[in-house]
This record gives C-alpha cells, sequence and structure tokens, in this order.
C-alpha cells in the first residue's frame, strides 16, 4: 500500500509516496527549501509544489516541527509565529484542492517509524527519539506507546534553549568542532537522561548519516545510544503512517455511521 508523506523542516520540505509494507520510499523524494520567511501560506505553497511533483491525488500525512492537535499547530519555535493558531490540515488540503491532510509533530513521525521499522523496532521500556538538525525534536515511547508533542528540544541546558546548544544548526553557527560538538551532545544527553531514565536513544535526522563522527566521542550515558535506521526519511514514513491511520478512522466511522442508520 503506498502512502504520501511529506516532511516540513525549517530549512527544507521534502516528500515522497511511501510503501507501508517495507516502510520505505517507492520513489526518490523531492525537496524543496522553506521560504523564508516560513509563512503558512509560503509552506503551503511548498508543500503542494513537493506532492504535485509526483502527481500524487490521494491522502497525505504531513509533519511539522512543533506542538501539533487536531491538525493545528501550536508551537512553532524553528517557522514563523504567524503559525501559531493554524489548522494546518485544512490550509494544505484547500492548497490540493480538497485532499485528505494528516498533520502531526515532525519528531513523533519520525519516532513512531523507527519504533515500527527502524532502530526501535521491538524495543520495549522507555525509548527517546532525538531529531537533531535546525533544531532537537523528541519522541518518547514507553513500552511502545507514543507520549505525542514531548518537545524536549526546549529544556533548558546551562541558561540556554537546548537546542540552540546542541542542534546541528548550533554546530554550523558557531564553527564546532565534531568533538566539541559531541560534548555538548553528550551533556543534554545526560541532562534527559537524568529526567526520563530511558533504556534507549535514537538519533535521527541528517546526521545520522554520519554517527560514526559523534556517537564513538559521547561518554557518560548509561542508556544504549544508536542511530535512526531510517534516518532522514524517517519523517516522511511517519507522515504517511498517520495518513494510513487516519484513513482507516474515518472508513470505521463510516460503517458505524450506516450500521447506526440501518437500525
Amino acid at each position: 500500500m503506498q502512502i504520501f508523506g511529506v516532511d516540513i523542516g525549517g530549512t527544507g520540505i521534502k516528500g515522497a509516496p511511501v510503501d507501508l509494507e517495507r516502510g520505505d520510499l517507492t520513489q526518490e523524494r523531492h525537496k524543496v527549501l522553506t521560504p523564508q520567511p516560513a509563512t503558512p501560506e509560503g509552506v503551503a505553497g511548498c508543500v503542494g509544489e513537493v506532492v504535485r511533483h509526483f502527481e500524487w491525488d490521494g491522502p497525505l500525512g504531513v509533519t511539522f516541527p512543533g506542538v501539533v492537535t487536531g491538525g493545528v499547530i501550536r508551537t512553532a519555535a524553528n517557522m514563523d509565529k504567524s503559525w501559531i493558531g493554524v489548522d494546518a490540515a485544512a490550509l494544505i488540503a484547500r492548497e490540493l484542492g480538497g485532499m485528505p491532510v494528516t498533520v502531526l509533530n515532525d519528531a513523533d513521525a519520525a519516532g513512531v517509524a523507527e519504533m515500527t521499522y527502524g532502530a526501535g523496532r521491538g524495543r520495549g521500556g522507555t525509548v527517546l527519539l532525538l531529531t537533531l538538525g535546525t533544531g532537537i525534536g523528541s519522541a518518547l515511547f514507553t513500552d511502545g506507546r507514543l507520549v505525542p508533542n514531548s518537545e524536549l528540544g526546549h529544556l533548558e541546558l546551562k541558561g540556554h534553549d537546548a537546542e540552540t546548544r546542541a542542534s546541528v544548526k548550533a554546530k554550523e553557527d558557531h564553527g564546532l568542532t565534531w568533538e566539541r560538538w559531541a560534548h555538548r551532545v553528550q551533556r543534554y544527553l545526560q541532562h534527559v537522561e537524568m529526567l526520563f531514565s530511558p533504556d534507549l536513544f535514537i538519533i535521527g535526522g541528517g546526521v545520522s548519516r554520519k554517527p560514526e563522527k559523534f556517537l564513538p566521542l559521547i561518554e557518560g550515558v548509561r542508556a544504549e545510544i544508536v542511530p535512526a535506521k531510517l534516518q532522514n526519511n524517517a519523517g516522511i514514513v511517519g507522515a504517511a503512517m498517520a495518513a494510513k491511520a487516519a484513513k482507516a478512522v474515518k472508513s470505521a466511522k463510516a460503517v458505524q455511521a450506516a450500521q447506526a442508520a440501518k437500525k
């Protein structure tokens, strides 16, 4: 079964059809730059561009880097503040002519994908996926169940938002070596471990393609630390999974309504 997934990030918007039997993309993903400023209308237009590139006309899932409840954006740390309060699902659906759209937090999407197809598959206990990129996203699982919208990248670390010190953007902005950046990531992981005592950290985002550059440099963390297996495609896969789940719920409600009408 194929479903389309789009992953909105602070610097890029990428998407592709996903084979949910395998948890993998069926075509090479298409990516466009996130508009600056990243306003709702501008980003929705870019999502439309990605979807139309594949001539897709069915349901799709879309991730957003912030808290999302019921398709509505609640926070937008790395996007334009005009997103707050916007019904993103309705906005993107209008851009695409009314096709069904499901919107969820980007790290939650990546986490669900990793727990289903990747590094977290079959793992119980407490698992934390952390996406290191423009910011730091987080997905928290207890025995495979997601605690949505955890947003642990905004924990305070040395008087600052953690993602301003330990994200990939922070590494690039401050010209940090892999060693210095790994030390910052280590301090962040130690802080998160103190609060949540996870059994496993999964490190996602684009940097998961280069685990040998920094993971061996991290010390003093009890939990196992592994790179994401789906790497930077996890958000796209998780978005497609959310769209499939929403479609199933809608179908079940339609059946229930039809049965009730016959009574």
